[in-house]
């Protein structure tokens, strides 16, 4: 069970200062200041008890000025020195943060702010789940899918829609509410008079400070003459207030693995700050005795099993439930290489086991046999009448599959349990029984470490394992007991879980165990060609620059842009340098500027290289010569599927170079690849939602619902209408199903606000329906707080009714947007299920390898693709009944561009 936040940033100078205002100033026999230092060491122990990370780091601000110093003299000119008695407490602090193994990190020039920025960046770009502790409010901007932030001095933590109800604004908009408020601490100037409840009222109103810049006439009062009074300065405060992502350091997140404590050195330092608390702490870690003992029985309802006969009793018990739980522990968490070490079975609450096969650690205890044991549970786990649950019984059938057992007879996952009554939120075994059970569990770190020593289950010693594995085995029958009565109250719900959700774990088991053929030989073609393209691209940067230069220095790009070359610049790095980001080499680019446009290319080819063509090829299997994705049921809120390692969903598509990419998943020898993808499936079930007679006769007649859309709005015949014209429409289009405003629109078309909003009522003129469909949907949603698909799978939206306006809008943005996703999500699921079923019972020559987006893909013998092409076609329209027909376009190739 690997820990919620592997890494944790921990803003170690804000530690300090709340320290030292919020705890009494005390000082040792020798009148040495320690108040602050021993509050923000029980802060860490207390946090690390908590969070058992994997990787650690501990950040405090370097003494001296900032480059925000250099950009703006007068940031923090008002703040006072700092206390003698709080300095002297510093290096002491920092001496025995190091002492305790944890990694600290100490960058000049940049704020603590800006080094676990830069870190959480990093971080999430590696899918590492990123716990921030500090209570600075600006962090909320680094706030996102892979960043939380917790304030350890009440322990509240703030994940995005966190952000969104504590400040009224998304993480992304959070530098511009700091930028409209300035900060009286740091002397940041802001606009006079704008509070928290200005600030997010005009965001939500007009987008971003941008927006509000924009529209500042339109502010009325004295307030909006304090907003046009601060124009100049707003760019500045943006600057002060973003937090960098880029600091150059020597290490990444994943260098941050603790190390061993030096416990004499902690044991002098705690002595003498004369902590007892520390000291006790320190004491009771020396004399933990280590586990012992080999009896069969733990905690009353444990059993440890050891011999035959209390195997065969727990097999006899298992024969006569009517439902168990199972779980398996493992080697990996990689399902294509993981090794059973053991199972653990559940029959009633608090009455579990662990069976052990295969702990090889030095004086381990004698165990069953694998085979044996395995062939004696394979009846049971194949029996589909022998009913099981499990926490996420995907991985457990997987890694059964590589013992030659087929697991059936999957009644019931907790996970999923968990996701189809509320998706929102996390669903892994410790939150859902904190949540449901109000009880904690033994994590697995607190049995196998952390870091580079953490064992493997098959290390860990018995005593442990057991108690740990049939906990996990009790306690997801007791979240079985718990959730599936709530399920069954909404009838709609169980439904969905038990025809849609249920269903798909054992197909999403066999897709991950077949994976796609990859060539790697083609990839490592490409990644050549990608060199030698980069090369060309350098070279005709050098000829257009007048010199070589480093086309990864952003310092060495805007001195000869802006400087030799003479170019305006159009933005700021918080330095006050000249920007050279993506945005603003797109827009000199757009200008005509040869160079921007030349390291633009640069960019994108290096970052292919690095992402796809160079590292697809280590995702290998050795055994299979294939790559073995993860699908995940239970983590998009509209019910879609994602995948991880890699994320299949990524893969570019919109660029010459990036399909090449997807020419290197290739079918097997004798085989093709056939893609089957729906065509339009949300703007169909907008017509079928919305009933608008227009849409549904487009779509009826079989039209270009971009062009049909286009000549309705402009007044067209669909034959005059011009490219330039359907991608308007079809920016319109998709534009309102995801929410977009006008203010949106323009900024994507590149045309005014005004002739953005004329576009968008034009479109509700012609489409009566769609406006009257949006219409009823927010009012039903306010009523209700949460929507539906069409087969009832439901999105709570807590902040439908909010009091403030941007969380309000955004709200009903999805309310309009989730009834299409997570509809378009139950299709293809059904579709892969109906798919599945074909296969499963006529057993063609036809392997299910992917499913991307609404897109299928299927490795299909040559012989059998015309009669596979038509059943995959029939599946998958019949779907789902809507009141215009679904349409599915299919491609068939030697690879998945080509079929594609």
């Amino acid at each position: 069970m690997a820990t919620q936040y592997p890494l944790i940033l921990v803003d170690a100078s804000g530690y300090l200062f709340r320290a030292y205002h919020a705890l009494p100033k005390l000082t040792n026999s020798r009148g040495e200041a320690t108040g602050a230092l021993v509050g923000v060491l029980n802060m860490l122990r207390k946090l690390i008890d908590a969070h058992d990370p994997e990787y650690i780091g501990v950040v405090f601000d370097a003494a001296g000025k900032s480059f925000r110093n250099d950009l703006y003299p007068q940031y923090k000119a008002h703040r006072p020195p700092m206390p003698d008695d709080l300095r002297e407490q510093i290096q002491p602090l920092q001496d025995i943060i190091r002492a305790m193994g944890l990694p600290l990190l100490v960058v000049p020039e940049v704020e603590a702010d800006d080094v676990i920025g830069t870190l959480a960046t990093q971080a999430a770009e590696q899918g590492i789940q990123t716990l921030i502790s500090t209570g600075d409010k600006d962090m909320a901007q680094l706030v996102g899918e892979h960043v939380t932030l917790v304030n350890t001095m009440n322990d509240t933590r703030l994940d995005p829609d966190g952000v969104r109800e504590k400040f009224g604004v998304p993480p992304e908009r959070i530098v511009d509410y700091l930028s409209l408020m300035g900060d009286s601490v740091d002397n940041v100037p802001g606009v006079p008079k704008c509070g928290p409840k200005t600030a997010a009222k005009w965001i939500g109103e007009y987008g971003d400070l941008d927006g509000v810049m924009a529209n500042a006439e339109r502010i009325k009062g004295k307030v909006g003459e304090n907003l046009r009074a601060a124009l100049d300065q707003l760019p500045l405060s943006k600057r002060l207030a973003t937090i960098k992502r880029d600091v150059p350091l020597d290490l990444r997140p994943t260098d941050l693995a603790p190390a061993e404590p030096d416990r004499e050195t902690l044991r002098t330092w705690y002595e003498r700050i004369e902590s007892r608390k520390l000291l006790a702490t320190l004491n009771a870690e020396d004399a933990a005795p280590e586990a012992s003992g080999s009896g069969e029985r733990q905690d009353g309802d444990y059993d440890l099993v050891l011999t035959q006969e209390s195997f065969d009793a727990w097999t006899t018990r298992l024969e006569q439930a009517e439902l168990f739980a199972f779980d398996t522990e493992t080697t990996a968490l990689d399902y294509m290489v993981a090794e059973l070490v053991g199972v653990s079975f559940s029959v009633e609450p608090g009455q579990a086991a662990y069976v052990p096969v295969a702990h090889g650690y030095m004086g381990a205890p004698d165990q069953l046999d694998r085979d044996a044991v395995l062939a004696r549970l394979k009846p049971l786990l194949e029996d589909p009448n022998r009913l099981k649950v499990g926490q996420n019984l995907k991985y457990d059938m997987s890694v059964l599959a590589r013992y030659g057992i087929r697991m059936r007879g999957i009644a019931h996952d907790t996970m999923l349990e968990s996701y189809v009554l509320d998706s929102i939120g996390r669903h892994d075994m410790d939150t859902l029984t904190r949540k449901y059970l109000d009880r904690e569990t033994v994590h697995f770190e607190d049995i196998a470490g952390k870091g580079a020593k953490q064992l493997t289950f098959d290390q860990i010693p018995l005593e442990q394992a057991g108690h740990y594995a049939a906990e996990d085995a009790d306690v997801t029958l007791s979240l079985h007991r718990t959730l599936w009565p709530r399920l069954e109250a909404t009838p709609s719900l169980a439904e969905l879980y038990r025809d849609i959700e249920m269903p798909l774990v054992p197909i999403l088991s066999r897709i991950e165990r077949t994976g796609v053929r990859i060539d790697r030989d083609l990839l490592a073609q490409q990644s050549r060609e990608l060199t030698r393209r980069i090369g060309e691209l350098e070279l005709a940067a050098y000829a257009v620059a007048g010199r070589k230069f480093n086309m990864g220095s952003p310092k060495q790009i805007g001195a000869i842009l802006f400087d030799e070359q003479g170019i305006e610049p159009i933005a700021k790095t918080p330095k006050g340098a000249p920007s050279t980001s993506e945005d603003v080499l797109e827009q000199l680019a757009d200008q005509g500027h040869a160079l921007p446009r030349l390291i633009l290319q640069h960019r994108g080819l290096s970052k292919l290289k690095s992402t796809y063509t160079d590292k697809l090829p280590q995702m290998l299997n050795p055994e299979t010569g294939r790559v073995h994705t993860s699908y995940h049921q239970a983590v998009a809120a509209t019910g879609r599927l994602s995948s991880s390692d890699p994320n299949l969903q990524n893969i570019p598509i919109r660029t010459e170079e990036g399909r090449r990419i997807r020419r290197a998943f290739v079918a097997e020898p004798g085989h093709k690849l056939l893609a089957a993808d729906y065509s339009q499936i949300e703007l169909r079930i907008m017509a079928h939602l919305s009933g608008d007679a227009r849409l549904l006769a487009a779509f009826a007649g079989g039209q270009d619902i971009h062009r049909a859309t286009a000549a309705e709005i402009l007044g067209l015949d669909p034959e005059a209408v011009t490219g330039e014209q359907r991608r308007s429409a079809k920016a319109v289009n998709f534009g309102l199903i995801y929410g977009m405003s006008a203010f949106g629109l323009a900024k994507q078309l590149g045309i005014e606000r005004k002739a953005a909003q004329n576009y968008v009522d034009r479109y509700f003129d012609r489409y009566p329906g769609v406006k009257d469909f949006m219409e009823r949907t927010r009012a039903k949603a306010r009523e209700d707080k949460y929507v539906e698909t069409l087969f009832g799978r439901r999105l709570y939206l807590p902040e439908i009714d909010h009091s403030n306006q941007g969380r309000r809008a955004g709200a009903e943005r999805t309310a309009i947007n989730a009834p299409m996703q997570g509809t378009a999500a139950d299709i293809i699921k059904r579709a892969m299920i109906a798919v599945d079923d074909w296969i499963q019972r006529e057993e063609p020559k036809v392997r299910l390898i992917m499913q991307v987006h609404d897109e299928l893909v299927l490795e299909v013998a040559e012989d059998a693709v015309e009669d596979t092409a038509r059943h995959i076609r029939a599946a998958m329209e019949s779907a789902a009944r809507l009141a215009v027909p679904l349409v599915v376009d299919i491609g068939v190739g030697d690879n998945w561009e080509e079929a594609h």
